[in-house]
């Protein structure tokens, strides 16, 4: 009986082999095509896991049957896919990972000038790659930060809709933008310089809030964005993305990577955004949105040297046509008094380049240049600008011991001309060098010091110190505090920075020669990182600021209401508050990434009878809040995205003292829902509905009760008399109340600008890569 069994198992024992046949599982693991390394790769309900190796690969040895993989690491969004294990000795699944916004993993360059861990860093920067913005697809970067916590992009004109961005409630002229770490978005272009920038080529964006000046000099003082375009190397071959809105919104993003002999990767990016309908949804005989045609070409070199130095160049060049006013306006009435229109021509063009000197030091050499045209007319009032600057900066990247070393000298070359009275008597033309040096001191393993100082010397107002300090304590690996102060200062340009000193609406006076504004800052950053089980992370970040002004530059619209006023306040300004961001990631396909802000801004200005009286600027609110949810359902390879934000009530600029609409805003907020079909793994299609609860700026001002123009809602003040050619003066310039004019108001296009005034509407669009 025993022989029998033993010959029964014999025969057996080849198809037992085969029922359990051993087959490898291989695969790559990469994030935007770079290989990941350390990843935890786990076979669901079971013991079977690895880690994948420094190229992104990994290897499982399973028998044959079907399974759910998943792969999850901090600072990634975990993910996870089936496999049916067949009788093929070897079988292939690879993984795309999308890095979590805000990962401590990821690189960041902003807040030391050179290329470091977010992890490792003392200066607190927050980093939101390119998937971030594609849960709320839209045409510009301007348009795309209203979902960072802290940050809102300001709309100044109800006409052409131009804007600037606010950083935890500071105006837009206290904002610095960057270019891969180029200040070539400044001055007049500061408006115009976001957009037409394509998504395609955006690797991530990186936002300091809090004075930087000590590193990247004057306009750094409430904060910068730095805009980090993709290695020509790490990008796709080809990628493509376009959608079109019911409201007649056109915009195309196309990328291409290319080589150019042995020695060049070449990455070009086509950036067109059209929209020509006159809507009037409000009826009061304006646009609710300015009509636009805008092409920009984005152009970035890479070139291979010895021992892998760098050199980069890169150009773009833009050209936006834009017009807002009334309806039955064409370009025949351009600067004309028979109808009212707002026309901005833009011609901009920019250069920037970052090349690693052929020494054994680590030196490099970062030049920019760029030429800024701008032919506008408001009504019948023509504004013609040009802005040229040029920079230069050589920097020395330098390790030695405990300390990390970063000493720079810098050129700045800026030329202005405009047909205001600004530059009445010729162009403005002014040169600033400045030397810098930062040493980052590891005082311990879990302590790190940073002090730097920059000078610079202004052709116009002379010395300028700025001294800086920034402490991390690393508790653990996953829990940061970080300690930051410093010192900023702020030339100004006037006429290249407030919408509403050229416009004509107000007159525009100045009753000193401005000095530069100066500040002092302190902030204390906390981040807290938490694995939430298997494969759930939790990201917390608060923050919480105070920064100090002097010398402050405010433009005074209650003293005068026919005047914009502007002086040095003859005291100080205060902006403090606090802020949270969260980040949540789950195994099951839901992300959350929720922030809110609370700001208290403030000024303090001695009256006539010599106290200190405080006061609010206007456009400031004092808290906000932003969020998108996601959520995969995977089945379906489909992901729905729910973002949104929320802002509290801002002071507004009122025209009289008979002025009857509110003094402050409403709380008012802007939600958008979106779905994505993975179609392929390099092909998507998306579409949603953009502002569901339809608000408009319009629905939010109060309908006069008598007078010209009764029972309108309008942000525009008299709509119906752009040229006040009805409008009645006393012999003080004052406006004097009338039955057709009982509020004593006179056509104002900006006072009460403060948000869109574009309504509901529903979007379509598709993406794919190679």
């Amino acid at each position: 009986m025993k022989q029998l069994h033993f010959i029964l198992f014999y025969l057996l024992l080849p198809f037992s082999l085969m029922a359990k046949q051993s087959v490898t599982l291989e695969g790559v693991i990469t994030s935007d095509g770079v290989p990941v390394e350390g990843v935890t790769v786990k076979v669901e309900r079971s013991p079977i896991g690895t880690v994948s190796g420094a190229e992104g690969e990994y290897y499982l040895s399973l028998s044959t049957g079907t399974y759910r993989v998943s792969v999850s690491m901090v600072g990634y969004e975990p993910l996870s896919k089936s496999v049916n294990v067949s009788g093929d000795t070897v079988q292939t699944l690879n993984f795309a990972l999308k890095p979590v916004e805000g990962g401590l993993e990821e690189v960041v360059i902003t807040g030391t000038m050179k290329e470091v861990n977010r992890l490792e860093t003392p200066v607190p920067v927050e980093v939101y790659n390119h998937q971030f913005f594609k849960k709320n697809p839209v045409p510009t970067l301007f348009d795309a930060l209203q979902l960072v916590n802290g940050v809102r992009p300001q709309i100044n004109c109800n006409v052409c809709n131009t804007g600037d961005i606010h950083i935890n409630g500071l105006e837009g002229p206290y904002t610095m933008v960057l270019i891969d770490g180029m200040p070539i978005v400044s001055g007049l272009s500061t408006v115009y310089g976001l957009s037409g920038i394509p998504f395609s080529l955006i690797e991530r964006v990186e936002v300091v809030k809090g004075p930087a000046s000590s590193l990247y000099g004057s306009e750094a003082v409430g904060g910068l964005i730095n805009v980090i375009t993709k290695k020509p190397q790490q990008a796709q071959r080809l990628s493509a993305d376009v959608f079109a809105t019911t409201w007649g919104e056109y915009n195309a993003d196309l990328g291409l990577r290319q080589y150019v002999g042995q020695k060049a990767n070449v990455l070009t990016g086509i950036n067109y955004f059209n929209f020509s309908n006159r809507i009037d949804h409000n009826k009061d005989g304006f646009t609710d949105m300015a009509l636009q045609d805008r092409i920009s070409v984005f152009q970035k070199w890479n070139f291979d040297r010895k021992e892998n130095r760098l050199f980069s160049l890169a150009g773009r060049y833009l050209y936006e046509d834009r017009w807002g006013g009334q309806t039955d306006w064409n370009r025949s009435y351009r600067g004309s008094e028979e109808v009212y229109g707002e026309s901005v021509y833009t011609k901009r063009w920019e250069v920037l380049g970052n090349y690693q000197l052929p020494v054994r030091e680590k030196m490099f050499f970062m030049f920019s240049y760029n030429d800024h045209d701008q032919n506008s007319v408001y009504g019948d009032e023509w504004y013609l600008a040009k802005q040229r600057i040029a920079f230069g900066q050589l920097t020395w990247d330098k390790q030695m011991g405990k300390h990390d070393l970063l000493a720079g000298a810098a050129l700045r070359y800026t030329y202005y001309n405009d047909n205001t009275p600004a530059t009445a008597n010729e162009a403005s033309k002014i040169t600033m060098p400045g030397i810098f040096l930062q040493d980052e001191i590891g005082l311990a393993t879990k302590h790190r010091l940073l002090l730097g100082m920059r000078y610079d010397y202004h052709s116009q107002h002379g010395h300028i110190f700025t001294p800086r300090l920034a402490y991390k304590w690393s508790v653990t690996d996953q829990d940061i505090i970080r300690l930051n102060a410093g010192t900023g200062f702020r030339v100004v340009n006037l006429f290249t920075e407030d919408h509403a000193a050229i416009t004509g609406a107000r007159e525009v006076v100045i009753r000193e020669d401005l000095k530069p504004e100066r500040s002092v800052n302190v902030n204390l950053n906390y981040i807290k990182k938490l694995q939430l089980g298997e494969g759930n992370l939790l990201g917390l970040e608060s923050s919480a600021w105070y920064t100090y002004f002097t010398n402050r530059i405010l433009p005074d619209y209650d003293e005068n209401p026919q005047q914009i006023i502007y002086s040095n306040l003859d005291g100080h300004g205060v902006t403090r508050g606090i802020s949270l961001n969260a980040d949540l990631a789950l195994y099951n396909g839901l992300n959350i990434t929720a922030g809110g802000t609370w700001m208290n801004v403030f000024n303090k200005e001695r009256n006539d009878d010599g106290t200190m009286e405080k006061f609010r600027p206007i456009l400031t609110e004092n808290w906000m809040g932003t969020w998108a949810v996601s959520y995969t359902v995977r089945p379906w390879n489909l992901q729905v995205d729910y973002t949104g934000n929320v802002y509290g009530p801002m002071r507004l600029a009122l025209l009289s003292d008979l002025d009857p609409r509110p003094e402050y805003s409403p709380v008012w907020s802007i939600q958008n829902v979106q779905l994505t079909w993975h179609a392929a793994e390099r092909f998507e299609v998306y579409g949603g509905v953009k502002n569901l609860l339809n608000w408009t700026i319009s629905k939010s001002v109060p309908a006069f009760e008598a007078g010209e123009g009764a029972g309108v809602r309008s942000p525009v003040t008299r709509a119906f008399d752009p040229y006040n050619e009805r409008v009645v003066y006393g012999a003080d310039g004052q406006i004097v109340p009338t039955p057709n004019n009982p509020y004593a108001l006179q056509f104002d296009p900006d006072g009460y600008a403060y948000g869109p005034n574009q309504g509901i509407r529903g979007f379509l669009g598709i993406r794919m890569t190679l």
